[in-house]
């Protein structure tokens, strides 16, 4: 499986549009070659560079296996969006970007997508963590994962 962005490379700097000091919207995504057994994907993106520990910056799940990609803007908090996204450790529902404390060096994003064998993923309550999401797509439920990463400073 494979997963890209047409707004970085992989190992690229994010640009500052996607970050807290632009515009703060999530960067589109593409992906391909997912298993065919695939009942839906569950897409993460986290910051392991964090000085607390991992960052979670975005989780979307129960998104339709016929789906290949996400728009730039996806992340923008609100119902209706034909997935579910969690509530992200800025304390709140969608994309959160890049925004490393400063002189910190670089921080390394880790966009993950997961197949998923399930077309619905159990979460413990209405509005899940990012870290919830993460624990629910257990890896007995996971068929296939591709990883992209975009860095970032300030």
């Amino acid at each position: 499986m494979r997963l890209r962005s047409p707004a970085f490379a992989e190992r690229a700097e994010i640009p500052k549009k996607f970050t807290c000091d632009g515009e703060n919207v999530s960067p589109a995504l593409e992906w391909s070659d997912a298993p065919a057994q695939t009942k839906s994907f569950v897409l993460l993106c986290d910051d392991p560079d964090a000085p607390a520990g991992t960052w979670r910056h975005w989780a979307v799940y129960d998104l339709s296996p016929a789906s290949s990609g996400l728009p730039e803007g996806s992340g923008r908090a609100g119902p209706g969006r034909g997935y579910k996204q969690a509530i992200n450790d800025f304390d709140r529902s969608g994309y959160g970007g890049p925004c490393p404390p400063p002189r910190h060096g670089v921080h390394h994003y880790h966009f993950r997508l997961l197949a998923l064998s399930v077309p619905t993923l159990r979460v413990p309550r209405a509005d899940p963590t990012c870290e919830e999401v993460e624990q629910a797509a257990a890896k007995s439920l996971v068929l296939a994962e591709a990883l992209l990463i975009g860095t970032y400073q300030r």
